[in-house]
């Protein structure tokens, strides 16, 4: 896409996080923009999310490329939470105590000291604690506790916070959100995509943004070939009650199985199973026993509390589990989406990586790697190309 004199007139498919950043951001710059969702703005993987802004803690052998991203968006993460929280009038929870992750018996313990080596030779900063200062730290984690690291600058965010500011962001700057528009389609003419179609009108547009999660693929209008190659990862997630004042964590746990997010008012998200299951949106005994075992096992004191809700979410997964970020296969169509379970961790640099290209033809750096032409024509020695046939074909 080349850089413009005027503004675009913008139209965004998702309403999550992504969509609702990026429209943020152009709205500011002085774009049309209209966002539109199959359902309520925000109500999809960004409402059922964590919040975790782990980049140095879930970093893994073979995912360099994506650790830079990660890490270049949490870095942006103060700055932009300052931002949105002043746009908005809503405080987004951001919290700074970091994350820690333990171990619990000896093969934890090997597993977490090969992992603090890796991650430390990427130049991610951590800590190595002792059984008793991660006790110190945290005193109602289990009594086995064998040791910890701590990520300092692995944060958190109130997801939910996190959408209700960027829709009243949004809507301050003038973006117009459609919600629960049924049958939306790209209108393509000539391999371009001119605009959207809803409910037998056209809504025409210099640029469509392709961001609905999960859901990308299921988007009518583009050929097969321009579709992401996206499915939908199922978690299983719940939240307990503690009492606010005397919480039983402060920091973002990582533990064997399970994660635990302690949210200022007192509420525990738990969280979340990885399940191959498509748009199964059945909450199951299985998956709330594997949530509440983990997590007693690692911070006993929590069968006192009571459950608050349970719910389940579906994350955008791609064949390599990293985004799909970048002008796609037609004309005026951006694609943005496949972020796993980096969407809340991801949304500011993908707002202002994905704006800047719409505003000025510039396609960043950072997001070059990840762009939706990664997955063309890839012969069978990446072992990653039957995954993503499977998927394809399983979500189409």
């Amino acid at each position: 896409m080349s850089a413009v004199s005027t503004r675009p007139r913008v139209g965004i498919v998702g309403a999550g996080v992504i969509g609702l950043g990026i429209g943020w951001r152009l709205a500011k710059a002085g774009c049309a923009v209209d966002i539109f969702d199959r359902g309520a703005a925000g109500g999809g993987a960004s409402w059922a999310a964590a919040g975790m802004l782990a980049a140095g803690a879930e970093a893994e052998p073979s995912e360099e490329r994506l650790l830079a991203l990660n890490r270049a968006s949490q870095a942006l993460w103060p700055g932009f939470a300052r931002e949105l929280e002043a746009a908005s009038g809503i405080a987004l929870g951001y919290r700074r105590e970091g994350t820690l992750v333990i171990a619990l018996n000896r093969d934890d313990l090997e597993r977490l000291r090969a992992d603090y080596e890796f991650q430390k030779g990427l130049g991610i900063p951590l800590d190595w604690l002792s059984a008793a200062e991660a006790k110190r730290r945290e005193p109602h984690l289990a009594a086995g506790t064998l040791a910890a690291v701590h990520a300092p600058e692995d944060h958190q965010v109130d997801n939910r916070c996190l959408v209700q500011a960027l829709i009243a962001a949004c809507r301050g700057e003038g973006a117009r959100i459609h919600e629960n528009v049924a049958a939306l389609a790209v209108d393509g003419e000539a391999g371009r995509a001119r605009g959207l179609r809803l409910a037998g009108r056209r809504h025409a547009c210099d640029a469509v943004v392709l961001a609905a999660g999960a859901w990308s693929r299921q988007v009518q209008g583009l050929p097969a070939e321009a579709l992401p190659p996206v499915r939908p990862i199922k978690g299983q997630l719940l939240a307990l009650a503690m009492d606010p004042t005397a919480p039983l964590l402060c920091h973002v746990l990582w533990a064997p199985r399970i994660y635990l997010l302690p949210r200022s008012n007192g509420r525990l998200v738990i969280g979340g199973t990885v399940e191959e299951r498509g748009f199964d949106a059945r909450q199951t005994a299985g998956g709330m026993l594997a949530l509440l075992e983990a997590a007693w096992r690692a911070v006993p004191a929590i069968e006192e509390l009571a459950i608050e809700e349970s719910w389940v979410g579906f994350r955008p997964g791609s064949p390599d589990d990293a985004p799909i970020l970048g002008p796609g296969s037609i004309d005026g169509l951006v694609i943005a989406t496949g972020h796993h379970r980096n969407g809340i961790l991801l949304t500011p640099i993908t707002a202002l990586a994905i704006s800047d290209y719409l505003l000025t033809g510039h396609l960043a750096e950072a997001i070059r790697p990840f762009g939706p032409g990664r997955f063309a024509d890839r012969g069978r020695e990446n072992p990653n190309e039957d995954r993503r046939r499977a998927w394809t074909s399983a979500s189409a």
